[in-house]
């Protein structure tokens, strides 16, 4: 513990934010870090739990959070860099997108609020950067042993990583121009500058991982390709098969998935060609996002930045409680009330409403047509009544339906290697390894959409099934 009693003295500091007047004429990154005054009492908080639940049951990548914690007290800056990367491979990405389970799952939160574990981690990582304390660490020795890794988010990073570490020669396949899947293509800007990326995908290639970008495996390679050239692969694309909703109208124009709005904008800021990407515009229109997640909060803050006239963000679910239900009992994720900062910029919030159809002119959609509705638990079993008398009628120039993502994109790749799925449509992988035995995979690949540090943590762990099977020989050739 860095100081007894410091829980007891010192309230959490926010992370604050540039003003929206500011940040909405901008894409750049909109937190203000703590001090360096700030942040050594904010560790002071720490209580060193005889069991910490911060990192047992709250983060995937089991960090060291109390020790990371003392080492920040005590001014050992360079120990909590090597505390942290320990287990993490990427707290820079971690520290600005996490929404923090590890904090849910502090013990303070029970009746106060949580350490401020996730900026803690930020300053961290970006004092190492700024020290030199974060160098590349190639293998002393090669193996011998070729692994494709196909797909560069977070989980295919991470795999790419610890397997070179581990001596072997790998190479990154991603389909689009630049590495970093989701966390380039996904994220706005305004949560994760790009330049973060770049910055640790330096130190990968310096290590030893070789990126092929821009190639479409399944369709610019084949599978019978990867399995000549390579001893074994990992599959890390993702879960990119977005919900869709089956609505009188959803054919209409300007209807576009979420994730290929922000992906639109993203291109725009990285100045690349948008290829096969809609542009898509918010400017001098009345947006209608369907979805109440950080998917729909990006689309929010990104309309907002597009000079939209009006935004509204709607959601099926009931608007969640201000404090923790019984039914999320500490230490799990609570489902409560959370108001993002893209809210915070402008946005009138809807819930318990349902889609019924769009209507417009000229094969473009007007308006969308909803009602409220009622959640009834039958038995277990949570049912939606619509309400009578609720019907109303949204003007709409633009809706991004950000309803979630189902499962990995199975035609292509999937198919064509033969691999068993579930009911859910994700890879089935045991212990990582497919029904192929040299075809691993990892992330949300497997799990369905999730958490980056459920992905990175996913990624480590089938880099180190691979090690294990790569080093007892080529049983498969």
């Amino acid at each position: 513990m860095g100081e007894i009693k410091g829980f007891l003295k010192h309230k959490r500091q926010p992370v604050g934010h540039r003003s929206a007047e500011e940040r909405i004429h901008d894409f750049s990154e909109i937190d203000l870090p703590l001090t360096t005054e700030a942040i050594h009492l904010q560790a002071a908080r720490c209580m060193d739990c005889g069991i910490p639940f911060c990192h047992g049951a709250g983060c995937p990548l089991d960090n060291n959070i109390p020790d990371m914690n003392e080492a920040v007290y005590k001014g050992q800056w360079e120990r909590a860099c090597r505390i942290l990367h320990e287990t993490n491979n990427f707290p820079e990405i971690t520290g600005r997108i996490c929404p923090a389970p590890c904090e849910s799952a502090c013990t303070l939160s029970i009746s106060d609020e949580p350490v401020l574990i996730r900026h803690i981690e930020y300053q961290i990582v970006e004092r190492g950067f700024q020290e030199g304390w974060i160098k590349p660490l190639p293998a002393s020795k090669k193996t011998g042993r070729r692994v494709a890794v196909v797909g560069s988010g977070p989980a295919g990073l991470a795999a790419a990583q610890q397997l070179a570490r581990a001596g072997h020669s790998v190479v990154v396949f991603e389909k689009d121009e630049q590495a970093g899947g989701m966390l380039r293509y996904g994220i706005p800007d305004f949560k994760l500058g790009k330049t973060i990326i770049d910055r640790r995908l330096a130190q990968l290639e310096i290590e030893g991982v070789e990126f092929q970008t821009g190639v479409v495996v399944g369709k610019d390679i084949s599978a019978h390709y990867l399995r000549k050239m390579f001893d074994c692969i990992c599959l890390t694309m993702g879960a990119r098969q977005p919900r869709d909703m089956a609505v009188p109208g959803r054919e209409r124009g300007n209807i576009f998935f979420a994730l290929d709005y922000l992906t639109a904008q993203n291109k725009l800021c990285a100045a690349e060609p948008l290829d096969n990407v809609p542009r898509i515009n918010a400017r001098d229109k009345v947006v209608v996002v369907l979805g109440g997640g950080d998917t729909g909060s990006d689309c929010v803050g990104t309309a907002r930045r597009q000079r939209a006239k009006k935004i509204y963000q709607l959601e099926i679910l009931p608007k969640p409680p201000d404090t923790r239900p019984p039914d999320t009992p500490w230490p799990t994720w609570p489902r409560i009330m959370r108001t993002s900062s893209s809210h915070e910029e402008g946005c009138e919030r809807r819930w318990s409403i349902l889609t019924k159809a769009f209507a417009g002119d000229n094969g473009n959609v007007k308006e969308l047509h909803g009602c409220e509705v009622e959640w009834i638990n039958t038995d277990g079993n949570w049912k939606l009544k619509e309400l009578p008398g609720t019907e109303f009628v949204l003007k709409a120039d633009l809706v991004l339906l950000a309803l979630g993502f189902l499962h990995v994109a199975q035609e292509g790749l999937v198919q064509d290697l033969g691999l068993q799925i579930d009911a859910k449509g994700n890879v089935i992988a045991p212990s990582y390894q497919t029904s192929e035995p040299w075809v691993f995979a990892a992330g949300d690949t497997i799990s369905g959409a999730s958490l980056v540090v459920q992905a990175i943590n996913s990624g480590r762990e089938a880099a180190a099934a691979m090690d294990r099977w790569l080093r007892q020989g080529p049983q498969w050739r």
